[in-house]
């Protein structure tokens, strides 16, 4: 029997092969999403370590505020599992797909990309493994028509694990905020999320407390903020103006939730202004 050949210097095997193409695709697809980003000057992502703290609600208002201030915006909903951004924005349209691009459709002065759009019922379970989830919001990444847009926002799912971290890995993001509510359980995961954003050498735009108010108190979000050493953006107040109409956002129907986000906006996008330049200067020297 012969014996197999050896690989001559030079040649590569299959697993070299095969890793080699690996790298091309993975490189390609970070070309057409910077491409297909490339009109957008600035990705904010809303993001905890904890579900149910309100980060879609939050996402929601920072965008739909923004549009009222005359911006062009848009809300990329990343939570494949359980979207929610359609139902918040009141939002029934589904995207125009033309020359495989989705044009995503606009309510509020928001445009939005959302999984819900391609459910066949609101109530369906998306019961996905990582690798799926992965190849879906690549997907919405690479497809999405945007156009010009001054703030893109990103819904980001809870945790700590594939999800978020795609979006990390992938998305040229220019800073997180993190949503806490007053209880010490959301405090410690959204501590987590943190720490997540800075081992992925990602900024952290600041904290926003979320449900202030007699019944769960208030001052998580100022203690996290003070020992994450970021700045506490404010907080929310638990309102009944968020029930009062479930088919738009609180801010387009309620001044005094619209005053709360409008505070928020004051620190965060000057803050996000300050971390951009010293991305900028570091590039440069």
């Amino acid at each position: 029997m012969n014996e197999p050949e050896r690989a001559r210097p030079g040649m590569m095997n299959e697993q070299q092969r095969a890793r080699l193409e690996s790298i091309k695709r993975t490189w390609q697809q970070k070309r057409e999403i910077t491409e297909s980003l490339g009109r957008i000057k600035n990705k904010i992502a809303v993001y905890s370590g904890k579900g149910g703290v309100g980060k879609t609600t939050i996402a929601v208002g920072i965008a739909v505020t923004l549009a009222r201030q005359g911006f062009k915006v848009g809300i990329f909903d990343a939570d494949i599992d359980c979207p929610n951004v359609t139902k918040l924005m009141g939002l029934t349209n589904r995207p125009e797909v033309k020359d495989n691009r989705f044009y995503p459709p606009e309510k509020h002065g928001v445009k939005v990309i959302s999984m819900s759009f391609f459910q066949e019922r609101e109530d369906e379970a998306i019961i996905w493994r990582g690798p799926m989830v992965h190849n879906a919001i690549n997907q919405f990444l690479q497809m999405t028509e945007w156009g010009e847009l001054d703030y893109l926002i990103v819904d980001l799912p809870p945790g700590t694990s594939d999800a978020p971290l795609t979006i990390m890995q992938t998305l040229p993001l220019d800073g997180f905020i993190i949503v806490t509510t007053p209880q010490a359980l959301a405090k410690m995961d959204a501590l987590r999320s943190l720490n997540m954003v800075r081992k992925m050498n990602l900024k952290v735009i600041g904290v926003v407390e979320n449900f202030s108010g007699d019944v769960f108190g208030y001052g998580a979000g100022e203690d996290l903020a003070m020992e994450a050493a970021v700045h506490f953006l404010g907080r929310l107040e638990m309102r009944k103006d968020y029930r009062q109409r479930e088919d738009e956002p609180a801010p387009v129907h309620s001044s005094a939730v619209r005053r709360e986000f409008e505070a928020l906006l004051s620190r965060a996008l000057p803050t996000l202004e300050t971390l951009k330049q010293g991305v900028q200067q570091k590039l440069g020297e």
